[in-house]
């Protein structure tokens, strides 16, 4: 079931499912872009249908509510540990296509990457619904097409797609219908794109001799190490804990789960002062073939969605679809050789 409604209705539609639901949607923030003139499109909880932004896309992904930058897990004395309070009230989370596939992939992280899921993410999971936002056209740098997220699956309870003065939502999950009463009904296919400008084509079989080919040695020159692909990435998911101590006998105090990133200094850093992948060549690596290698071999999918936030972020205009490329050259060459 689908529906048509005007701007004014779905602004209804948004102000009466704030009453019920945390709304995190994708916000234009003016002037708090990386330079002070320019603006940037972030996550944050909003109220009001004019606060969503729907036709940009965003530079940071949905992950923050699931898998914060900090979070506190829990408190500790001397005798007794309390785990850190969550709001209980439920959230809708807006994303696109590719950002709804990135959720599989945190899934399978978190929840289904050993003997127990993680039960400070699956929390957070159980609190939330999807909101899909339709993509009528391709952004600049995006290659869902290629890693097969373009069309979104299933999961959403209502999609959103804004033509002209009108907004078609689709409605799958029967306990949404009742918010779009104003709204006349019709069948609604959520817009996806069928073509990406950028195109990247992921080996399927990637030979041990790749992990030494010199296509990796530009990146130990050119990357910076500053970690921003990871940080925007929707389905990076590393992290490191920290514990904080209120007392100077180190007894009292939190420990939080801090966001990390394979592609900083000290990320591999071991006991005895040992360090693994010491150069950014070495980190690339580990990067690029765990999202379109190690990853599928365990799950059975590739761990990118092709959103192209990381080419959009990196200072040093280093793209990532361009490595794949890279790699499925490399081992195309390889296989001749062979």
């Amino acid at each position: 079931m689908g529906y048509k409604l005007t701007r004014d209705d779905f602004a209804q539609v948004i102000h009466r499912l704030s009453g019920q639901y945390r709304i995190y949607a994708p916000v234009l923030k003016k002037g708090a872009g990386r330079f002070t003139d320019t603006d940037v499109v972030r996550y944050d909880f909003v109220t009001d249908a004019d606060e969503i932004e729907l036709t940009k896309k965003s530079d940071y992904a949905f992950k923050e509510f699931l898998t914060p930058l900090s979070e506190t897990l829990f408190y500790f004395t001397e005798s007794k540990v309390t785990e850190a309070e969550l709001p209980d009230t439920p959230v809708l989370i807006f994303l696109r296509s590719c950002d709804m596939h990135a959720i599989k992939r945190l899934d399978q992280i978190y929840l289904q990457n050993g003997s127990m899921p993680d039960w400070f993410y699956n929390r957070r999971r159980e609190l939330v619904k999807f909101v899909l936002i339709g993509c009528s056209h391709s952004y600049e740098n995006c290659f869902c097409v290629s890693m097969g997220s373009n069309i979104a699956p299933d999961g959403y309870v209502f999609s959103v797609d804004v033509r002209d003065d009108e907004v078609l939502c689709d409605v799958p999950d029967v306990a949404f219908d009742s918010f779009f009463a104003a709204g006349t009904q019709q069948n609604v296919v959520p817009c996806h794109v069928t073509e990406n400008e950028t195109r990247v084509t992921v080996p399927e079989n990637i030979p041990l001799s790749i992990f030494k080919d010199p296509l990796w040695d530009e990146y130990t020159t050119r990357c910076i190490g500053c970690g921003r692909c990871n940080f925007v990435c929707p389905t990076c998911t590393c992290y490191t804990m920290q514990d904080v101590y209120y007392t100077d006998n180190g007894r009292v105090g939190e420990r939080r789960r801090v966001g990390a990133s394979c592609m900083v200094d000290g990320f591999t850093n071991v006991a005895g002062g040992g360090q693994y992948r010491k150069t950014q060549g070495e980190r690339m690596r580990f990067k690029v073939l765990h999202k379109i290698s190690d990853h599928k071999k365990r799950f059975g999918v590739n761990m990118c969605v092709g959103c192209g936030r990381c080419d959009d972020v990196c200072p040093e205009y280093i793209s990532y679809s361009n490595i794949i490329n890279k790699v499925n050259d490399a081992v195309n060459a390889a296989g001749k050789e062979a």
